[in-house]
């Protein structure tokens, strides 16, 4: 899709996009109502923003729903094929790794109430296996903060993956300006 074809969305429809991205209603709200946008930088600026304006409340309401590392996202929708996809890693983790991982969401739920949330693409099943080690050690405050941080991350993946739009010459990346 264009920035362009989500700017002339009904509200509704426009709504309906962004909640694939986080199911934050506040977030989504102000997202559609500040259409129009400029560009996909010009969108995601404004989603950062206001994601860096996320409450624990938000990050409940966001995780409700999501599915937990390590386990295969039910569904047929496009929240379940992105977290497949996101997820594809784990379809390489070994037997210890996925009992590991599937010990660490028990104890992490115990702990904290809500899924373990992380940025699942792009990682090994040994990273965020480490990384959910690691975040059971936080104290509650830090670790909702870094859960919504990673929430973050995912939406912001997602909002880019959502546009087809050209990326203007002056965002190549230094390497590929060099080569040009």
């Amino acid at each position: 899709m264009l920035v362009a074809r989500f700017d002339r969305l009904p509200a509704d429809e426009a709504a309906g996009v962004v909640r694939v991205w986080a199911d934050v209603p506040r977030w989504i709200a102000a997202i559609v109502a500040g259409r129009p946008y400029s560009s996909v930088d010009a969108l995601a600026a404004r989603a950062t923003e206001l994601a860096a304006g996320w409450s624990e409340e938000d990050l409940d309401a966001a995780l409700a729903h999501h599915p937990r590392i390590g386990e295969r996202p039910a569904g047929s929708g496009a929240d379940a094929r992105h977290s497949r996809r996101e997820q594809a890693a784990m379809a390489h983790a070994g037997a210890d790794v996925a009992e590991r991982l599937r010990a660490g969401n028990a104890e992490y739920e115990r702990r904290f109430g809500r899924v373990f949330l992380i940025r699942a693409a792009g990682r090994a099943a040994e990273e965020m296996l480490a990384e959910l080690e690691r975040r059971l050690t936080n104290d509650p405050e830090t670790e909702w903060r870094e859960a919504a941080g990673q929430l973050a991350q995912i939406a912001l993946l997602r909002l880019r993956g959502a546009f087809d739009d050209p990326a203007p010459p002056d965002a190549r990346t230094p390497a590929l300006a060099e080569e040009a």
